[in-house]
């Protein structure tokens, strides 16, 4: 069985390991902000985070360093079973997710898009 994502009615294979990354521009600071996660039991945990830039709303966390352009840190989150993109069509792009593949989410105004992992009976290849 392969692991997945779910994004509304859209079903993302993951690769193996069930790793996947989250990419969007910052609606105020346009800037590059880049989310890796994994999925472990039912539930995604965020692994590390990168920005561009700096600014309001987007400075790097604690124990960050600068790495190719980007300001990259392993946040200490605890896992979750889902999350909400917003989907408002005002911000510069729509949230890139890639697991095997790379799809775009939300370029277009929607109503939030709630994105978790697959459950057995809805996994690709399973």
């Amino acid at each position: 069985m392969s692991s997945c994502l779910i994004a509304g009615v859209v079903i993302i294979a993951l690769e193996s390991g069930g790793g996947f990354s989250l990419e969007w521009t910052h609606s105020v600071e346009k800037e590059s902000w880049r989310e890796d996660w994994q999925v472990s039991d039912g539930r995604m945990i965020l692994r590390r985070a990168a920005v561009k830039g700096s600014g309001a709303g987007m400075e790097p966390g604690p124990d960050g360093w600068f790495e190719d352009g980007w300001w990259v840190w392993e946040p200490t989150a605890p896992p979750v079973a889902e999350l909400v993109l917003a989907a408002s069509g005002e911000t510069p792009s729509g949230w890139r997710l890639c697991g095997r593949d790379c799809i775009t989410l939300g370029a277009a105004p929607a109503e939030p898009l709630v994105l978790r992992p697959c459950r057995g009976d809805e996994a690709v290849g399973g």
